[in-house]
């Protein structure tokens, strides 16, 4: 099965803080693939803006290497690689004073969709829209690309949206979450919506509970400052998990349309109860290797590395069914999954010796992208009827072919979706503003309390007081595999 690529039409993208990692890792390498795809025009224009001072040339060879180093596959085509540096540029600017946007003003192409990306840090998020105003780079077909976090509470989540709202309708603002632009991501809605049959079975009387794991083995190396401020509830579940909860949760849209995915999305957050003191787990790596508090340089940090929680969605569907989201760093494995957990059969013709089986749906995000549905058959062989379970597996590399063993990037996705004007997989400002509203009170009420994270060794599934969580519900969680 081929993937079909459909092409866009001309643009300008502005890439502010084009010589920073995000940039250099995941933004150009996304482009280029899309250039080698076929999917551009000839007239294409990547213009870099940043402070440091480099002329056209030098930033090119910066994007090779950055090319050669996170899109190894493409760049041995040399003509392609040669091409596409053809349509990049670059311009020395200072988002906090005047220097420079004169200059990229001139290199902008009149009646063409302009996307700005704003891979900067949030403090740089008001004077760049500010600027882009001020000095006429906006048009009807202006677009503007932010990047999460989106605020560090409600107060100024709502702060920027305003400053945001003063420059530019929501129609022109695209806030990226890259969890949503992954192809299991997407399938959540094709899986659910295209299929009769799961969705008469997705509701509170055939679903036990579900869980929505998100996994890191890795520390937080070169984000210390930002992460002990922020921690694994700001950084992962306010954001990734929330949206992971609102696609399994979410109520079937009237269409396929933006506005009416985020109606239903921003539903499942206003629905969400309060997270009771007990219902909350808090952790800190430490052991084999330096301890999460060495890694920051704060003995006295209180910030969490590892958060799991019990919630519910409190509407008709999902009524007595709890929702258990766990993240967190220097765990066992890189494992981002969702598992349905259906119900129990309710009555075993094959007697108490067949034990109990209960069918779970495992949705794998990364790594290994592809769904699972584990079914009970009987064991082979002699010696009566003998239950075991099975999984049914479907790895989208394997089961869509060859050619689709390297599926696009997240950012390759969503990019293309910001030139085409598609905001379906972005947060509208009021899906932020209500996620944070459901987080503030429990991060306010860890601090009200003194909670202290529990630690937990690294490499292992987390702190202990996790598994006495599920444990007290007659739960379990699944296991966190590669």
């Amino acid at each position: 099965m081929v993937s079909r690529v459909i092409p866009v039409d001309p643009f300008d993208l502005v890439i502010f803080g084009s010589t920073g990692d995000l940039a250099q890792r995941k933004i150009l390498p996304a482009l280029f693939r899309r250039f080698c795809s076929g999917q551009w025009p000839d007239d294409v224009q990547i213009i870099g803006a940043a402070r440091a001072v480099y002329d056209r040339d030098a930033f090119r060879d910066i994007v090779a290497e950055s090319l050669r180093t996170y899109a190894a596959k493409q760049c041995q085509d040399a003509d392609a690689l040669s091409s596409f540096l053809q349509r990049v540029d670059y311009v020395p600017l200072d988002a906090l004073s005047d220097e420079g946007w004169d200059l990229l003003a001139e290199k902008l192409t009149v009646d063409r969709v302009r996307a700005f990306y704003f891979s900067v840090g949030p403090r740089l998020f008001g004077p760049l829209a500010e600027s882009i105003k001020s000095h006429k780079l906006a048009t009807k077909q202006t677009r503007i690309v932010v990047e999460k976090p989106f605020g560090h509470d409600l107060e100024s989540a709502r702060a920027l949206n305003a400053t945001l709202a003063r420059h530019f309708t929501e129609g022109q603002i695209y806030r990226i979450d890259h969890y949503l632009g992954k192809e299991t991501v997407q399938n959540l809605m094709a899986v659910r919506f295209g299929n009769m049959l799961f969705e008469p079975l997705w509701n509170s009387q055939y679903v036990d509970h579900i869980q929505i794991t998100v996994a890191e083995s890795v520390g937080i190396d070169g984000r210390e400052d930002y992460y002990d401020r922020a921690g694994a509830m700001r950084d992962m579940v306010q954001n990734h998990l929330m949206q992971l909860l609102c696609l399994i949760a979410m109520e079937p849209p009237a269409k396929f349309d933006p506005d009416a995915v985020r109606d239903e999305k921003l539903k499942v957050i206003r629905a969400l109860d309060s997270v009771e003191p007990h219902h909350i787990v808090r952790g800190q790596f430490e052991g084999d290797g330096p301890s999460y508090r060495e890694v920051v340089g704060n003995p006295r940090s209180t910030t969490e590395s590892y958060v799991a929680l019990k919630t519910h969605v409190s509407n008709w569907r999902w009524a007595g069914t709890p929702f258990y989201l766990r993240t967190g760093k220097r765990l066992v494995a890189r494992s981002s999954v969702i598992n349905v957990m259906f119900k129990d059969a309710p009555h075993s013709i094959f007697g108490a010796d067949a034990g109990r089986h209960a069918n779970v749906l495992s949705i794998r995000l990364q790594p290994n992208e592809g769904i699972t549905l584990k079914v009970t058959i009987k064991e082979p062989g002699p010696g009566g009827m003998r239950l075991v379970d099975v999984p049914l597996d479907m790895s989208f590399a394997e089961a869509l072919g060859p050619e689709n063993q390297d599926p696009p990037d997240a950012y390759e996705r969503l990019v293309m979706d910001v030139i085409r004007g598609n905001q379906t997989l972005f947060m509208r400002g009021d899906e932020v503003e209500a996620a944070w509203a459901w987080t503030d009170p429990i991060i306010a009420g860890w601090q009200a309390r003194g909670d202290v994270p529990k630690p937990y060794e690294s490499g292992s599934t987390g702190p202990g007081d996790a598994e006495l969580l599920m444990k007290r519900d007659g739960r379990r969680w699944q296991g966190i595999n590669p």
